[in-house]
């Protein structure tokens, strides 16, 4: 394989600052779900981006909070273990909110590394307050952080967008790709379909439901001609929870599995039957062995 400009970038930052957007932009598809909602992203995942001049590797990651359970603490882990071993750490912020507690929790992340990669600073969200706010968050977001180049733009409008890639591409040495030049994601198409799941749960559901809900891709079955069949169970955390996800007469999961089926047929170019049921699985979130058994990699606790 002929080398070029190769090399992986971890994409941190706190919650809702767009970091699935971005790689969903820059891709110029949809491998990652995107919702207002906090803690959209649960687990680290690429997006590469190929081209005869250059192969980014982008690590979408988790944002870094503060946890109030043990699916936080792998959330958390999950995106400052992204940031060993990559070439750039791509710290991205918004410009219209903060900096906050979490903003100041990573800056301290970042000041502890003794190892640490070269840093970028992108200031997301320019279009949504005026110049004259910008240039002061701006300037509070670059006080935090030392030997950053700094770049500012619009993830969903594209403003700065290139100049942020073309930045990137730049700092990436020359060496042989990782991976072939079709391959867009590490996620496997069921993967992204429980993804898309879930991003239809976020948009749809109301505030005290969607951080309880995780879905598991029971079937996945190509039926040729007539597309794909999948079955998925929903995982919420209390009864009441399952009556509002299912609605009156089924309504809320009906809304639901058009949304994710429409998504999950945007992104495979394919007919899809999608299957929905609810079950309650009590306090998953704080639950290890529920946690190991939808796939989180959780440790177990260290005694005191």
């Amino acid at each position: 394989m002929t080398e070029k400009k190769s090399g992986f970038i971890s994409i941190i930052g706190r919650p809702n600052v767009g970091k699935s957007t971005l790689v969903n932009a820059f891709l110029g598809q949809k491998i990652a779900a995107v919702t207002p909602k906090a803690q959209t992203t649960r687990r680290r995942q690429m997006g590469i981006l190929t081209n005869d001049e250059y192969q980014l590797v982008f690590l979408d990651t988790p944002g870094i909070h503060i946890s109030h359970h043990r699916l936080g603490d792998f959330l958390n882990q999950e995106a400052l273990e992204a940031m060993n071993q990559v070439d750039v750490i791509l710290w991205l912020v918004d410009a219209s909110d903060g900096p906050t507690e979490e903003d100041q929790r990573i800056a301290a992340t970042l000041a502890q590394m003794k190892k640490r990669a070269p840093l970028v600073l992108a200031i997301n969200k320019i279009d949504m307050l005026p110049a004259d706010r910008l240039v002061l968050k701006t300037a509070e977001y670059t006080d935090m952080v030392t030997n950053a180049e700094v770049y500012a733009l619009s993830a969903t409008r594209g403003e700065g967008r290139n100049e942020l890639l073309e930045a990137l591409v730049a700092k990436m040495p020359m060496r042989e790709p990782e991976f072939d030049e079709g391959q867009i994601t590490d996620f496997y198409e069921r993967e992204i379909a429980a993804e898309l799941v879930r991003e239809a749960c976020l948009i749809h559901l109301r505030n005290e439901v969607p951080h309880g809900v995780n879905v598991r891709i029971d079937e996945f079955v190509e039926r040729g001609d007539k597309g794909a069949h999948i079955s998925a169970t929903v995982f919420v955390e209390r009864d009441s929870q399952k009556g509002i996800m299912i609605g009156e007469g089924g309504s809320m999961l009906k809304k639901i599995g058009i949304t994710a089926r429409q998504e999950i047929e945007s992104m495979s170019g394919r007919k899809v039957f999608l299957e929905l049921r609810v079950k309650v699985e009590k306090d998953w979130r704080d639950d290890d062995s529920a946690l190991r058994r939808f796939g989180y990699k959780i440790e177990p606790k260290k005694k005191k």
